[in-house]
């Protein structure tokens, strides 16, 4: 049975999100031109700097997807009210898709990834003899660019369904589709996990294919849903000067939010805590090498200041209950959390290529470039449709907040 909208309830983005797509894309334009300079200067720095930036902004993309289909499971107005932020976001894929072609040029000209160049190119004599197996079976051109296109295939429909059923419930007599929603997002967060946990490997573990870790895939996860809510509280926080968002999100929705934010935190914590405690006990010269070399030539210092600034000080920050609840404050943390998304996958990414800290210009320029594309793309989405689905059953927990129940956590 469909839910009739409340009388006077205008359910269309404001005109502020067409304004900032267009601010975005005058920034992605103007950082992409410098970019492209960078990449005919210095396309080594371009490349690295790309990987960086591509995963920062996937992570965004495929984390809102995986929270998106959480709420389909879980229920709950606090997915509802940001559902058609994580839908445009999970949206951008195909854009992303797109994005992911400099990669592919940076395998074939051989720029980042040692595995692709030919072994007599290779002086190490030890990772020439592990290259020797292991390029033959797994990581090879061909391979790399054919697992891609399945996980972009995978991604690409996962958001052609979930937008698809989502839409119709914009229209009044729409039928209910959470049985739909909820056969798909079962066995979509079980492929999400997959896929990205393989495309992890490929993209960034395979930068020192020396090094094996059987939990950086859900590293790499766990990082992209925290970067997803943290984002969807920024946009959240700008419609909210608006209508209808200032109409729909109540504190308790906010609360949740914070909520979800402190359990992402907690368990990114966790999975790289386990990752060091493994390789620590382990003490393999292959494994090792992954840590020795990011606590060593001023890395350290990126080390220590992702545990206090990513963990230890929002953790604290985010027991507070009054806190989570006011989003003027929320926004704060979730923008730090964003930076700090980035500053983690910078330690994850850099060291590979330098043994001391190197901050280069590409490093800035390149991510900021992709991201106001990105960000012009998903606005643009996100004015596609109205900001709530008022003919599905579940905009009844925000057109009726009373209706929900939060706990008091």
């Amino acid at each position: 049975m469909s839910t009739a909208p409340a009388k006077q309830f205008d359910p269309m983005p404001p005109p502020v999100v067409k304004t900032i797509a267009q601010r975005s894309l005058i920034v992605g334009a103007v950082f992409g031109i410098v970019a492209v300079i960078l990449a005919i200067k210095s396309p080594d720095e371009f490349f690295r700097a790309y990987l960086l930036g591509f995963m920062a902004w996937l992570g965004v993309a495929l984390g809102s997807m995986a929270i998106l289909m959480i709420r389909h499971l879980t229920g709950g107005g606090w997915g509802v009210v940001i559902r058609r932020i994580l839908g445009a976001a999970m949206r951008t894929v195909p854009l992303l898709a797109v994005l992911f072609i400099p990669m592919i040029v940076a395998v074939l000209q051989h720029r980042i990834y040692i595995w692709a160049k030919p072994l007599d190119q290779i002086t190490d004599k030890h990772l020439r003899e592990h290259l020797e197996d292991i390029t033959k079976t797994y990581l090879t051109t061909s391979g790399f660019i054919w697992r891609a296109i399945f996980y972009f295939a995978i991604w690409n429909l996962l958001s052609f369904l979930l937008s698809h059923w989502s839409k119709q419930t914009d229209r009044a007599g729409a039928r209910d589709n959470t049985d739909r929603f909820k056969a798909v997002s079962g066995p979509g967060l079980i492929l999400y996990g997959f896929t990205i946990s393989f495309a992890a490997v490929d993209w960034v573990m395979s930068l020192d294919p020396s090094w094996i870790s059987t939990i950086f895939g859900l590293v790499v996860l766990i990082g992209e849903v925290l970067s997803a809510m943290c984002f969807a509280v920024i946009v959240e926080r700008i419609l909210y000067n608006y209508k209808p968002m200032s109409e729909m999100l109540t504190p308790d929705f906010v609360h949740d939010h914070g909520k979800w934010m402190l359990a992402f935190t907690m368990v990114w914590a966790y999975f790289n805590f386990s990752q060091w405690l493994i390789i620590w006990a382990g003490n393999l010269p292959s494994e090792i090498t992954y840590y020795m070399r990011r606590l060593n030539g001023g890395w350290g210092y990126i080390g220590l200041f992702v545990v206090i600034f990513h963990f230890a000080v929002p953790f604290g920050i985010l027991l507070s209950r009054p806190f989570k609840r006011d989003i003027r404050k929320l926004v704060w943390l979730a923008s730090w959390m964003l930076l700090m998304r980035y500053v983690d996958l910078f330690w994850i990414i850099e060291p590979n290529f330098s043994k001391t800290l190197n901050i280069t210009l590409a490093d800035v320029v390149v991510p900021i470039a992709i991201g106001g594309f990105w960000l012009a793309y998903f606005f643009r989405n996100l004015g596609a449709l109205p900001l709530l689905p008022v003919y599905d059953p579940s905009a009844i927990e925000v057109l009726h907040p009373a209706h929900h129940h939060p706990e008091n956590a």
